[in-house]
């Protein structure tokens, strides 16, 4: 006892340091969940969570009974696969760039780039996006589609494009500063043993970048995927200005669960999809780090 006592003594400090931490995940991350139980209910203010009347799985029901059922998981989950493909490749290269050496006057160039789009709130982006796409007063159709300017809000045509474009303009500055992070602690005698053996820029980045960024390359992979049962809101929502023309390639659960709320029994149908949301992403991310660990044991996160 008196040994596990002085160990003991001698965390007490870093205790301390985790202890709000601790106490800011119990308020915001777990004391929440009770609220799980509003799925299984039909809320009503005047009981609350617990007094509402129990339904069952009918919540659930709901969302899976919609005709739309199919163009919101199809959205959902097709955008997310490409937004994980293209801003992962995206920040890649990008921090590779940042982090060559020998181009210091890109390395201030792209650095400004890329952490301007990583401050600005998906609102402001709205607004930006607006000011390019706006029917009568957007820059594109009055200064380059002069002649056939294009009716941007009321055309689904393009709206995947610049869907992908817009998030991966938003959200490329995380991944490219981890892949920063991820690159500067890479030993540069390895580049310098490379190079003397006459590899050129290409093979040392296929052949040494890459292979030692495979750790956060997964690490970011997986949380990633985590979150492919869930849309940015403000992105399907905001930038295409709620345009019911667009509904077939914006529309996905989120939207679709916003829009929901404004009916009767609006509460217990988002929490039945948020249930499902979760759940969903905490299966691939047990499955997909399963596979990662069965491939190479000591990527794997768990």
């Amino acid at each position: 006892m008196g040994i596990g006592r002085r160990r003991l003594k001698q965390y007490i400090p870093l205790y301390l340091m985790m202890l709000p931490c601790a106490i800011y995940l119990i308020v915001n991350n777990y004391i929440p969940m009770t609220g799980i139980v509003a799925a299984f209910k039909s809320f009503k203010v005047t009981e609350g969570i617990w007094g509402s009347p129990s339904v069952g799985l009918k919540n659930f029901e709901y969302l899976f009974s919609s005709r739309d059922i199919g163009i919101i998981i199809r959205n959902t989950l097709l955008y997310n696969v490409v937004f994980i493909i293209v801003n992962n490749a995206v920040g890649i290269m990008l921090a590779i760039l940042i982090s060559d050496v020998h181009n210091k006057s890109l390395k201030k160039l792209y650095q400004s780039s890329i952490l301007l789009p990583f401050t600005l709130s998906m609102v402001i982006i709205s607004y930006l996006v607006f000011a390019f796409l706006s029917q009568q007063n957007g820059m594109i159709n009055n200064s380059i589609l002069i002649d056939n300017p294009v009716q941007w809000y009321n055309d689904p045509t393009w709206w995947p494009v610049i869907l992908v474009f817009v998030n991966c303009w938003k959200g490329v500055g995380y991944s490219t500063l981890i892949y920063m992070a991820g690159i500067s602690a890479i030993d540069r005698s390895l580049y310098e043993a490379a190079a003397i053996d006459g590899a050129g820029k290409t093979k040392q980045i296929f052949r040494i970048t890459l292979p030692l960024l495979a750790p956060s390359i997964i690490t970011l992979f997986l949380l990633s995927i985590s979150r492919i049962f869930y849309s940015d809101f403000g992105l399907f929502y905001l930038i295409p200005q709620n345009s019911g023309s667009l509904y077939n390639v914006t529309s996905t659960i989120d939207t679709y669960v916003y829009r929901s709320l404004m009916a009767p029994g609006g509460i217990g149908r988002s929490a039945a999809t948020g249930l499902l949301q979760a759940a969903v992403g905490f299966v691939l991310v047990i499955v997909a780090n399963g596979v990662v660990r069965k491939v190479d044991a000591s990527n794997a996160m768990f």
